[in-house]
């Protein structure tokens, strides 16, 4: 990538906001951090439709979110830690789209084994986890891939992602889930905010983001469900 492409696709701060803001913004996208998002969402998914996991007892379900934090938190965090010392990458922060491509490979190997395990467990896993995981899998690919062109928005593809398993669960589920579905568009939102505040992003790879993560969770009911 040449001198002229990185400063056309540098990030650009939102109107110089102040230190409360950024702060604020800055504990937004700790909170929400993409690596956070599969055990958040699946959490969400147990409260909002628990019926699906009615079959499941107590220690089987404490189980499956174990091996979901496991697979998609200690793991990836804990491969991330040990890039830097052996000079993988520059900075925990990975500013550039080079230094997220290898994060990104170990990650993608993380998610595909707890979707693959996940999706093979027949009447055990409840289907909107099931779609859940393998569109994280699924949005992670298509994010190193895109990434290679432009730094798109992880924070904003997992929050994408939150909007598209709740439009499933909007889909699938007896109990009304307009109000989730709102709540999941405002904190989106809130996300991308927060990270055009910090001027972690262009524009364009905030929406990119989203749209990644949307198309991901529904591409992957519908495979599912076929």
């Amino acid at each position: 990538m040449n001198k002229s492409t990185e400063r056309k696709n540098a990030p650009v701060p939102v109107a110089h906001p102040s230190a409360l803001v950024r702060g604020v913004a800055h504990v937004i996208s700790v909170i929400f951090h993409p690596v956070f998002m599969p055990v958040i969402m699946s959490l969400v998914i147990y409260k909002l439709a628990p019926a699906g996991f009615a079959g499941l007892q107590p220690k089987q379900l404490g189980l499956m979110f174990i091996s979901i934090a496991v697979s998609t938190v200690l793991f990836p965090l804990f491969s991330i830690l040990l890039m830097k010392p052996l000079g993988f990458i520059d900075s925990y922060q990975m500013p550039t789209a080079k230094e997220r491509t290898i994060p990104l490979m170990v990650i993608m190997i993380f998610y595909f084994w707890i979707s693959h395990v996940f999706n093979n467990m027949a009447g055990v896993v409840p289907l909107a986890l099931k779609v859940l995981l393998l569109g994280n899998f699924w949005g992670i690919i298509i994010v190193f891939l895109v990434n290679i062109f432009t730094r798109v928005s992880m924070h904003t593809s997992a929050a994408g992602g939150m909007i598209g398993i709740v439009a499933v669960l909007l889909i699938i589920s007896p109990a009304n889930m307009i109000l989730p579905f709102f709540a999941a568009l405002v904190a989106a939102g809130i996300i991308g905010s927060a990270r055009m505040f910090l001027g972690a992003h262009q524009r364009g790879d905030v929406w990119l983001g989203y749209i990644i993560g949307i198309i991901v969770q529904l591409g992957a009911y519908i495979y599912i469900s076929i």
